[in-house]
């Protein structure tokens, strides 16, 4: 599928093999570059009627937030998500979105590439993409569209980590309709370059099951539920897979950091006043919040296309209720009170306003930005 704009240009392939090459070495990855706190990355637009539905992506903003997000202190980013909006794409789009995020980070962070497919071809294909592009490894949700059964289920994600990137399976039963138990999981961690979970089921009692379930393979539990992060990290997931760190990237990235030292009582002050903003990202409307979350705080968040709309005025002004009450809490705390930790990077001049902004072909590329504007915690 194309959207009109220019052709991808050559992009020479990164750090892995080409996949054809990489399924001939399959072997168990560490995980700690699926590890830490990944940002499923927001996707910004700029109209263009021209464009589906009269956005076209924004690959600078895109490049320049992705960028922000690992100065500000958070492990890695995640493009080609649900909140990425990966199903409203092309296929061109899509896999420009996931190059500008590897050429964005570089070496600074990693780039967990969602590969999620109708079917294990459509999956697979996706993530030989992302191995040809330098991705660190790949999201994989079950089968989108259909209820896999059991077997299906195995057999998708065994095509998928057969191309040799390290593989975080997707657990999100309320959207796929699919359970990945932690007996399924058990199974699902036998295959080799399957190293992490995505559980977004918001049972946290499902951590250490799985993890029980699946001892001695090597499997690492990430939280994929931003308001059950701190339950889900206090019983041992490794990592923090988040939709609110596009919102909050430095105290994110601090929260993670207390939690996983065991500093309770620090951890909770921090978290107990940001849980009800982090609530939407378990909503229906939770890419629509989030980016309201993005302008509250001075970033850029924009439109979504279809099918999803606007925020009604009722779900708009709760949004930003509980916005402001997180953004308060952080303002009081010494050491995240300062711009970086909240994500308040006034958007440069030239990027004032979406419909201001010149044609793809007029703009310059993510490598021609090298100045970043804003740098935040220590990572």
């Amino acid at each position: 599928m194309t959207d009109g704009n220019q052709p991808i240009q050559q992009h020479q392939p990164a750090q892995h093999q080409p996949a054809q090459q990489q399924s001939k070495h399959k072997h168990k990855h560490p995980a700690h570059r699926l590890g830490g706190v990944i940002v499923a990355t927001a996707l910004p637009y700029y109209e263009n009627a021209t464009a589906p539905a009269g956005l076209a992506v924004d690959y600078d903003r895109y490049a320049e937030h992705c960028r922000w997000l690992v100065d500000s202190g958070c492990d890695g980013v995640g493009p080609n998500g649900s909140l990425g909006e990966y199903s409203s794409l092309t296929d061109e789009e899509r896999r420009r979105v996931a190059r500008t995020a590897v050429e964005a980070v570089g070496g600074a962070g990693s780039v967990v590439v969602g590969v999620h497919g109708v079917g294990s071809h459509q999956a697979r294909h996706w993530a030989e993409l992302a191995a040809e592009d330098g991705a660190d490894g790949v999201l994989c949700l079950p089968p989108t569209m259909y209820r896999a059964n059991r077997g299906e289920i195995l057999a998708h994600f065994t095509a998928v980590a057969s191309v040799g990137l390290p593989v975080m399976v997707y657990n999100n039963p309320i959207d796929t309709k699919v359970d990945l138990t932690p007996d399924l999981v058990a199974e699902i961690a036998q295959i080799d370059n399957v190293v992490a979970i995505k559980e977004f089921s918001g049972d946290v009692r499902r951590v250490l099951e799985i993890r029980e379930r699946t001892a001695g393979t090597g499997l690492e539990v990430v939280s994929g539920a931003d308001d059950v992060v701190l339950e889900s990290l206090l019983m041992g997931a490794s990592g923090w897979f988040a939709g609110f760190p596009n919102v909050f990237p430095a105290a994110s990235a601090r929260l993670f950091e207390l939690a996983t030292a065991g500093k309770l009582e620090e951890a909770r002050a921090l978290y107990e006043p940001l849980v009800a903003a982090f609530r939407w990202d378990s909503r229906t409307e939770f890419v629509q919040a989030i980016k309201l979350g993005m302008e509250q705080v001075g970033r850029f968040g924009g439109p979504c296309r279809p099918p999803r709309g606007p925020l009604t005025p009722a779900m708009r002004e709760q949004v930003e209720a509980d916005m402001a009450r997180a953004i308060s809490a952080l303002g009081e705390q010494p050491a995240l009170g300062e711009q970086p930790a909240l994500g308040r990077q006034s958007v440069p001049d030239e990027r004032s306003t979406p419909d201001e902004r010149s044609t793809p072909e007029e703009r310059s590329s993510p490598d021609e930005r090298s100045t970043r504007t804003e740098q935040g915690a220590a990572r």
